[in-house]
């Protein structure tokens, strides 16, 4: 099935990296009862999931036997939730991408066929310990989704693919973690799920360089049996690329030849 071919074009590496670089940069500012900054703080950003997180900030309370370090809020954390087809962005499967070679392999040219649409579906998690900072990371991602924003990724390399990559704000959820009594509020969560429309690819091909085509044509499909018939109105189109030693890279012309008289 896999024609033995063993690839990694780490498209969902990618993915995740650009995705955590678009919110890798955010900061809240606290401010005392004048109304002057205090303090700017910036809001820690990891892959990973939220269940994890949430078990490090219960632990919080009792670090003094458990030897551990306290989880500080607010911060991040976004996980892949899962992958879906996406049928409305599929081409045609035989379509090919090629690109010529480079380099000692520049007699070459690079083909790979068209991606199969993939989207995957990401969940960025707000943790605060207050409804404030949470609010204060929200409204920072808000206004840049609506509801889409747009990166670039170098999608394929090998034969020089880049990609706008379209991410859409699904929706937004809120909810509060306690323990125990009400009172006890550990952390306020703000739950941003997001899709990721992707592409992914095949094996990349070296596909030989075609310098020289001949064509047999014919008027009539059925004057094709008749082979003895020069007047059959068969003609026979020979091009070729001139010089015959130039490569893809190189400038060249095409040397055309028509014979309307010629025999098998």
């Amino acid at each position: 099935m896999f024609k033995n071919k063993t690839f990694y074009h780490q498209h969902i590496r990618k993915a995740i990296i650009a995705f955590g670089t678009i919110f890798n940069d955010i900061n809240i500012e606290r401010k005392n009862s004048s109304g002057a900054v205090a303090q700017t703080l910036r809001v820690p950003l990891a892959y990973s999931t939220k269940q994890k997180f949430l078990t490090r900030i219960a632990r919080v309370a009792d670090t003094s036997t458990r030897g551990e370090v306290a989880l500080t809020l607010p911060r991040m954390g976004f996980e892949i939730n899962g992958l879906n087809y996406d049928p409305g962005r599929k081409v045609g499967p035989i379509n090919r991408h090629r690109v010529v070679g480079t380099g000692d392999d520049n007699n070459t040219v690079r083909s790979v066929f068209a991606s199969a649409p993939w989207n995957i579906d990401l969940a960025l998690y707000i943790f605060a310990k207050n409804q404030n900072d949470g609010l204060a990371i929200v409204e920072q991602i808000l206004p840049y989704f609506n509801p889409d924003f747009n990166i670039t990724i170098n999608d394929l390399p090998e034969v020089g693919i880049k990609r706008d990559i379209k991410i859409t704000l699904d929706n937004v959820n809120y909810e509060d973690e306690y323990e125990g009594e009400f009172a006890n509020r550990i952390s306020v969560i703000w739950t941003l799920n997001f899709t990721m429309r992707l592409n992914f690819y095949s094996h990349v091909s070296n596909v030989d360089v075609i310098k020289k085509a001949v064509v047999d044509a014919y008027n009539d499909p059925a004057l094709s049996l008749s082979k003895t018939d020069l007047e059959s109105g068969r003609v026979r189109a020979t091009v070729q690329v001139n010089p015959n030693t130039a490569t893809p890279a190189d400038a060249y012309t095409f040397l055309e030849e028509f014979d309307e008289a010629f025999e098998d």
